[in-house]
């Protein structure tokens, strides 16, 4: 079953630099998250080369803010030191967290470019349900 989230414009394929995470809001103001063109096709990539993918960026551990690690492309936790790939869907590499980082799951449009946030795969820290 899938919320119907409303469809939040990210970000244009030719803006995204290739491992540069870029901010956005979803699928509320309080949720921040970021989107990285990664430069090859990952695991619940999207876009022409199937290589954009977007993250929940509230570690699920205690809720602290993930910072980008362009060296090892995983996102960190300052708080508790936990670590997520995100060219392994979010995979949980070490720390203090127990489950993947939540994914936003992105909708390509080819005609524009325009990648959109349409839903979220696992539970953003802090909630009950990823209910808007």
């Amino acid at each position: 079953i899938m919320l119907d989230y409303p469809k939040t414009t990210v970000s244009n394929v030719s803006q995204l630099a290739v491992n540069k995470a870029v901010s956005f809001h979803f699928p509320d103001k309080n949720s921040p998250c970021a989107v990285i063109r990664m430069g090859h096709a990952v695991p619940g990539g999207v876009g022409p080369d199937k290589d954009i993918v977007a993250y929940s960026i509230l570690c699920n551990h205690m809720g602290c803010p993930l910072n980008y690690d362009t060296t090892t492309r995983t996102f960190k936790c300052a708080c508790h030191f936990s670590m997520f790939d995100s060219e392994k869907a979010g995979q949980m590499v070490t720390g203090q967290a127990t489950e993947d980082l939540p994914r936003i799951l992105l909708s390509y449009d080819k005609a524009s470019g325009d990648i959109k946030a349409v839903g979220v795969d696992g539970l953003i820290y802090g909630r009950q349900a990823n209910v808007v």
